[in-house]
């Protein structure tokens, strides 16, 4: 890695400082001279030197740069792949690719809306799509439109190379990111991930960002090169079903069979569960502000991962009320005022 930075800096510095000698040439007759020569001995060999240079024929400086540098050539070439008429036919059908690709995604997503068996597959077909539309498109544009020569392509390529990679470093690892989490699969679009401190549904993966939309409503715009190097949480990896966990603190004291039972219950009755997977209640003793209670976690799979929320509110109503009917906690344990036995 090192020796590829020196390379670059050497390449650089040869860029720099060519066209410096060559403007310097214009006002120096004889340094221009002095300097081509040193420059071109060390690239084509002493004859190529001694037909370029020789003192009979006395040639200018201006005529030995245009040998050695066929500016006139360049220009026209360049003239004629960056013409008016081409720049225009380019412009308008990357206009026309930009609506047809944002049409395409729409009727995607709305597609994906209407079945929940197969929203997150065509979700997750959508940064897919959009990839190989916008590369399909450019690529019409530099191959069939502009048409550049290959040689003039691989040198333009490899100039833009440079410069970019030296001014966007954040930008292209937030693109390479971007490619990595879609191909790779860690979550896909509509999954319910964990990225840090936020929590949600994944809205759009993008070639610079990734967008999740939390529990309030907030869109959360994370880039992607943090994300790959990042721990995700993802809820459901793919599926509609996730897990759900309803807290409810309750007595120490309390019988933690009947508890169970009502809790498991209240799960199973609810609207939003998912029955092919199991329900599970744990229960745990901990001890806050110097008082003692017990954790109640009661764990099932909601049917559809968009009534996560409303499903963990169900359950924890049904819960806490079916426990204050059958007398198994009063609404002062409840709100924390345990007595002691």
């Amino acid at each position: 890695m090192r020796s590829r930075n020196i390379n670059r800096f050497k390449i650089l510095f040869i860029l720099i400082l060519l066209p410096a000698m060559l403007c310097f040439a214009q006002e120096t007759d004889s340094l221009a001279v002095d300097s081509i020569k040193a420059v071109t001995t060390s690239v084509v060999s002493s004859d190529t030197v001694k037909q370029i240079v020789t003192p009979k024929e006395k040639k200018s400086e201006k005529n030995l740069i245009e040998e050695i540098v066929p500016d006139e050539k360049v220009t026209e070439k360049l003239t004629d792949v960056f013409s008016p008429a081409k720049i225009i036919w380019a412009i308008i059908f990357l206009t026309i690719s930009f609506f047809v690709i944002k049409f395409l995604i729409k009727i995607l997503s709305l597609i994906s809306e209407k079945s929940a068996r197969y929203r997150l597959t065509l979700k997750g077909l959508i940064p897919i799509v959009r990839i190989l539309a916008w590369t399909a498109s450019l690529s019409i544009v530099i191959i069939v439109i502009f048409a550049p020569p290959i040689e003039s392509l691989v040198v333009v390529t490899g100039s833009l190379g440079i410069a970019v990679g030296f001014a966007s470093q954040d930008i292209l690892k937030n693109i390479f990111g971007g490619i990595m989490i879609i191909f790779d699969r860690t979550f896909q679009v509509g999954d319910k991930v964990a990225i840090g401190e936020h929590y949600g549904e994944v809205l759009n993966i993008g070639l610079r960002s990734t967008r999740i939309v939390t529990a309030d409503d907030s869109v959360v715009s994370v880039p992607n090169g943090d994300l790959i190097s990042k721990a995700v949480s993802n809820s459901n990896s793919g599926e509609t079903n996730c897990q759900v966990v309803a807290e409810i603190y309750l007595p120490p004291y309390i019988d933690t069979a009947k508890a169970r039972d009502i809790a498991i219950q209240a799960a199973q009755v609810s609207r939003y569960v998912y029955l092919n997977k199991p329900i599970a209640v744990i229960f745990k003793n901990e001890v806050h502000h110097g008082k003692p209670f017990l954790k109640m976690r009661l764990k099932a799979y909601v049917l559809d991962i968009r009534y996560e929320f409303a499903f963990m509110s169900d359950m924890t109503e049904s819960t806490i009320k079916e426990l204050v009917n059958n007398d198994l906690v009063t609404k002062e344990e409840l709100a924390g005022e345990f007595k002691s036995e």
